[in-house]
């Protein structure tokens, strides 16, 4: 992933450390990859795997979220149709939106997901294996 893109204003300590990004990959490259969510075995999605040597899961909506990880890295690609205000995340008491293209990193597991009124749309997102050493970088960078 492309951490180098990340600002001060990305960073918050407030109610709990986190990160929460929309302009940090490429949204050329994040379009191609949102156009074959359906095939992880697609050359983009390879080229992805290849390129950032991160480990991912795909997950079809965002109550999926693995909370056993040390750290939560959240990269959600929200469904182009879905015209919700998109305010479904609520971390330690702080609204999150679920917007495309935008991460969320944590080591926090006080995340809620409320439910979606309209059960048409799907909320994915892809969790990333963050390691432990990265995400306290991060702060120690700002």
């Amino acid at each position: 992933m492309n951490w180098e893109k990340l600002k001060v204003n990305h960073v918050f300590e407030n109610p709990v450390k986190h990160i929460y990004a929309s302009t940090l990959f490429d949204i050329k490259e994040y379009d191609k990859l949102y156009e074959n969510t359906n095939n992880l075995r697609h050359a983009v999605w390879q080229e992805f795997d290849k390129k950032y040597k991160i480990g991912f899961q795909l997950y079809d909506d965002i109550r999926e979220i693995n909370k056993k990880k040390e750290v939560i890295c959240l990269w959600f690609f929200k469904d182009r149709n879905d015209r919700s205000g998109g305010e479904d995340i609520i971390l330690a008491g702080k609204k999150l939106k679920y917007f495309p293209n935008t991460f969320l990193v944590t080591d926090c597991k006080d995340i809620k997901i409320l439910e979606k009124k309209d059960e048409y749309f799907r909320r994915p997102f892809i969790q990333l294996d963050l390691a432990r050493d990265v995400y306290d970088n991060f702060f120690k960078r700002f």
